[in-house]
């Protein structure tokens, strides 16, 4: 036994100097540091990796939703089941490991979104106004992530090490919201004003005669005014670019590819119809009519006539379109009956017109009657989707023409106008130039009077020019644009690619 002697000052100060053991001291600090920060990298790690999983899937889900979200009455149906079995991720922590079905997710749908994500104070907008169930309305699919439950077992561990307390779980989520539109893309910034309830899509529309005129400025705007969309640099394509005034309205309007970018249907923005420098040789460039501020484009080749052009006018002297005459032994295509004095049309007609008198005149005797077999030759080459209809007839002439034999391809045999461009050597191979791709608004849920903003299109309609535009009434006078609905170029969802035009659905994440 080894005897110490008593404490003394020298003693006590040695002890108090002495290092021996502190680095113990410092590496179970040390230790219990890392533990604790590796505890802490782990579980967190995997919060995050279940958190990402989670939003990954409502992303997913949420654009499969919208995907569906076409306006039409069916809509929401198509989108639920589309979420409920289209979908599934890993889900790495917090499950079964796969995220599938609708019971991982809360699918609501919005017919808007909140301008901000989130409020002043950090908290997530509330979405709640928006909330539909109404298929027209929605365009918007918002999803919510199941939330999942996940251990801490480290951070638990390494509390019970320390003696602190803490939660000993993690809750985890994920929402998004996605959204669907339409984008018509390269087609004429036109627009009018709909009947409530018309569409381009209900078969008795087809056929049907419109009488557009241009909508004024600071006055209603009802079925059958017209304006065009904003013209914008951001709107125009490379056909237009660098091109302003008229020169640039006249390039949107006339030239044949390539004018404009995108418009959504989501929103656009209106012009009044009355325009400086707009004329109306600016339309009749595809009737082969190129006068007033177009007759220096007659050799442009961004400027074509259309393969047909019957229109009962013909020029004076050579190619002199700033005077006209009526032509003795042909006629352009009728307008709808009732547009007559007493038929009670006003600008929307019913798609009954005279095709006896125009075969009769054009294609026959001119006897006043038409006779078996003036049509023979046209009948086989009526595409049967628009039978009936006075585009059909045009396609047609076009389609016998190319082996009637007739010289230099005319259409009209023995005619003051041979149906085929006089004037200009630079003619569209595509039977549509004469069609003009325009937005339909219904002007009476969205009021406008000549510019407005953020306008929905209820969708594209392609209608076909039956006869060079002319000047109506009013001073300065108005613009008439007689035109033939042939079909809806894209309607929400309807998304079908119409020649002249691009029609792409577009459905991204919007949050």
């Amino acid at each position: 036994m080894i005897r110490r002697g008593p404490f003394t000052p020298q003693r006590l100060a040695r002890f108090a100097a002495d290092e021996s053991g502190s680095i113990l001291v410092l590496w179970i600090m040390s230790l219990v540091a890392i533990l604790g920060i590796t505890a802490l990298v782990f579980d967190m790690g995997r919060i995050q990796i279940a958190q990402t999983d989670l939003k990954r899937f409502a992303e997913n889900v949420a654009l499969a939703a919208a995907a569906e979200l076409d306006g039409q009455d069916d809509s929401i149906t198509r989108a639920t089941n589309a979420a409920d079995v289209l979908i599934s991720n890993p889900q790495a922590y917090g499950g079964d490991g796969t995220l599938f079905g609708a019971a991982d997710y809360t699918l609501t749908f919005l017919d808007g979104l909140p301008a901000e994500d989130v409020e002043p104070d950090g908290t997530p907008t509330d979405t709640s106004p928006f909330l539909t169930t109404n298929s027209s309305e929605a365009i918007f699919a918002q999803v919510v992530a199941t939330p999942a439950t996940l251990a801490t077992p480290f951070l638990q561990a390494t509390r019970a090490i320390l003696g602190t307390g803490g939660a000993t779980q993690a809750t985890v989520s994920g929402q998004a919201i996605a959204g669907f539109t339409m984008e018509a893309c390269d087609v004429t910034p036109l627009m009018f004003c709909k009947p409530p309830g018309w569409s381009a899509t209900q078969n008795t529309s087809i056929g049907d005669q419109i009488l557009l005129r241009s909508g004024g400025q600071g006055t209603a705007w009802g079925p059958g005014d017209f304006g065009f969309l904003d013209v914008t640099a951001g709107s125009v394509g490379s056909t237009c670019q660098g091109l302003s005034g008229a020169k640039l309205i006249g390039c949107l309007i006339g030239a044949e590819d390539n004018i404009t970018r995108c418009y959504s249907e989501k929103g656009v923005t209106t012009e009044p119809g009355q325009k400086v420098g707009l004329m109306n040789a600016v339309f009749n460039t595809r009737f082969d009519q190129f006068s007033s501020v177009m007759s220096t484009y007659k050799n442009d080749p961004n400027y074509t006539a259309a393969p047909n052009t019957i229109s009962g006018i013909i020029p004076s002297g050579s190619c002199g379109w700033n005077s006209t005459t009526a032509s003795t032994n042909s006629i352009g295509l009728p307008q709808d009956d009732c547009f007559s004095a007493t038929g009670g049309c006003t600008r929307f007609g019913d798609g009954t017109w005279d095709y006896d008198t125009y075969i009769d005149t054009n294609h026959g005797d001119a006897n006043g009657v038409l006779d078996v077999g003036e049509d023979s030759h046209l009948l086989p080459h009526i595409p049967a989707a628009y039978a009936g209809t006075r585009y059909g007839v045009y396609v047609a002439e076009i389609e016998n023409a190319k082996t009637a034999g007739l010289p230099n391809g005319a259409i009209l045999d023995g005619r003051d106008e041979a149906g085929t461009p006089q004037c200009t050597s630079n003619v569209s191979t595509n039977p549509k130039r004469r069609v003009l791709i325009a937005a339909a608004v219904d002007c009476v849920a969205n009021p406008i009077n000549g510019s407005a903003s953020n306008v929905p299109v209820a969708e594209f309609v392609e209608i076909f020019m039956t006869n060079p535009v002319g000047e109506g009434v009013g001073s300065p006078p108005s613009f008439d644009l007689w035109v033939e609905v042939i079909g809806s170029a894209g309607v929400a969802g309807y998304s079908s690619a119409g020649t002249g035009g691009v029609f792409r659905d577009v459905v991204q994440l919007y949050r």
